[in-house]
């Protein structure tokens, strides 16, 4: 049995809908509850960003907005998404584990629903976005927990790819977890995420080296 290409079955995913948002085109609760955190005119990097809505809010809350994204449909559609709103996004067409990630150069990292890494591949990626701040910089992360899996309103279906409290305090214990909450919460975005949700929201400051 062959390993689904990720890009082609994302960009599949993404470019079935037609027209249509898979994720919607509002931004996630949770980061309009935690924008107010970031600085006017914040540079902010929004990881697998998707269609656009949450670079999009970004640009339209006044932060200079990086969108790092690898499918091709979903860019299309972020792009899409900026003119419509009369926005400016900087569109990184890139796959998170092959881009060259620049070291302390954005004030807050965003990232939003990013379950697709494997334990494997996680550390790496959660050290890439951290170094990826500068010191006193922001790393605002939502996901799913494993109560997620009995709800099926969303996310991976490998319980090894959800989050936990604890595993999240070990991955960042460099830093200072600002926030740190496990919640049920009904969520609405798109067709790909609705319904009652097992969510955790962790915010987490670089600190100085």
């Amino acid at each position: 049995m062959t390993t689904p290409d990720p890009k082609a079955f994302w960009n599949d995913r993404f470019a079935a809908a037609g027209e249509g948002f898979v994720f919607g085109r509002d931004p996630n609760d949770f980061l309009v509850r935690e924008v107010g955190r970031l600085p006017p005119g914040s540079e902010v990097l929004s990881v697998a960003d998707g269609e656009g809505r949450n670079s999009v809010f970004l640009a339209e809350a006044g932060h200079r907005v990086d969108a790092l994204e690898f499918a091709p449909a979903a860019v299309a559609k972020s792009r899409q998404l900026a003119r419509e709103r009369q926005v400016t996004i900087n569109l990184i067409e890139a796959d998170v584990f092959d881009w060259a990630w620049p070291e302390a150069a954005y004030d807050a990292v965003v990232a939003i629903f990013i379950q697709f890494a494997r334990p494997a591949q996680r550390p790496a990626l959660f050290a890439r976005m951290m170094s990826a701040l500068r010191p006193g910089g922001l790393l605002l992360l939502q996901g799913y927990t494993p109560k997620q899996l009995e709800y099926g309103t969303g996310g991976p279906s490998a319980v090894e790819n959800l989050y936990t409290e604890s595993l999240l305090l070990d991955a960042f214990a460099a830093h200072e977890i600002v926030l740190l909450r496990t919640h049920e919460s009904v969520i609405d975005e798109g067709a790909g995420h609705k319904g009652m949700s097992a969510l955790v929201d962790v915010v987490v400051q670089r600190v100085a080296d």
